[in-house]
């Protein structure tokens, strides 16, 4: 690979792999460089430091998250059958990070206290995917009036034990699932449209 050649495409997928082979503590910029075949300089012309590159492979990692889910926001349908759809894929998406790739998964729980505001953005996206449909089930007269953002930010709340990597290690259970089935049960009654 020539330094001409090189994009920030294939820094951040070569990062990945050497995160993953090499873990979060020992996986250096260096060995980045090193595996692509280039100078550690050529690595801080895209990306200024470690941090940034750091920053750069998580925020590729969450949006690979978010991108179905904006299918779900844009898809037809009443906006509570959607709104399940989206927590639905939502778990699939955050369970299958788990059980297909967890050395991943691991790693990247490991470096997400690095990428502080990275996660803060994922997570306001997640919240507007929310309050859009909030906002669609107030228009239907499906939900009661309300702030979308603040009802979106409440409902990621919770449920946030369904799908926060920190809860990783319950979801694979029946009791989670049943569990999720209760918790949704109350979302879904207090986002309820009322009669007056």
């Amino acid at each position: 690979m020539t330094e001409q050649t090189l994009t920030a495409q294939m820094i951040l997928d070569t990062a990945e792999d050497v995160l993953r082979r090499y873990g979060p503590a020992k996986a250096t910029v260096v060995d980045v460089a090193r595996a692509l075949g280039v100078s550690h300089g050529s690595i801080y012309r895209h990306f200024p430091s470690k941090a940034a590159l750091r920053d750069a492979v998580v925020a590729a990692w969450l949006h690979r998250v978010v991108t179905p889910l904006r299918v779900v926001v844009a898809a037809p349908g009443p906006a509570d059958v959607k709104l399940r759809a989206w927590f639905d894929a939502l778990r699939e998406i955050k369970r299958a990070k788990v059980l297909d790739d967890p050395e991943v998964f691991t790693t990247y729980g490991a470096i997400v206290a690095e990428t502080r505001e990275v996660v803060a953005a994922h997570v306001a996206e997640l919240i507007d995917q929310i309050a859009a449909i909030v906002a669609e089930g107030i228009a239907e007269g499906r939900f009661a009036p309300g702030d979308p953002a603040a009802l979106a930010a409440a409902v990621l709340d919770a449920t946030s034990r369904f799908h926060n990597p920190a809860h990783a290690g319950e979801w694979g259970t029946p009791e989670n699932d049943a569990a999720f089935e209760g918790v949704w049960r109350l979302v879904i009654a207090g986002l309820r449209a009322r009669p007056d």
